[in-house]
């Protein structure tokens, strides 16, 4: 599978606002996601409730943009912003990098690199 064709698909899903939709069409069962310097998340489904606690946070999405893509071999690179409000009505804006390794079309593998707010 041409991996940057998939990851345009993948952002595409995002800016659809279908992120849980995106997890199960495009990672692993094994995959491993790790947010910065924290424990990564192993596996699926652990992954997909670690991102429903993040979207329950979610009121409303204001944006979201591409800002950047790399492809060199087996691993994708994409830079982009993220704008949404929270439930307690606090605006946030977040930009990140996330680098992701691929095999068969899935992301077996993912960090995502981000300035944390305190």
């Amino acid at each position: 599978m041409d991996i940057r064709t998939r990851v345009n698909e993948l952002q595409q899903y995002i800016r659809d606002g279908r992120i849980l939709d995106a997890m199960k069409e495009f990672y692993a069962e094994n995959t491993v996601m790790q947010e910065n310097v924290n424990p990564p998340t192993l596996g699926l489904a652990n992954n997909i409730e670690r991102e429903n606690q993040f979207l329950s946070n979610v009121k409303e999405w204001k944006g979201f943009a591409v800002k950047a893509v790399a492809v060199e071999g087996d691993t994708s690179f994409v830079e982009a912003a993220f704008d949404f409000v929270t439930r307690d009505g606090k605006a946030v804006h977040l930009e990140q990098v996330a680098v992701a390794r691929w095999k068969n079309g899935k992301i077996v593998h993912e960090r995502f690199y981000y300035e944390p707010k305190n």
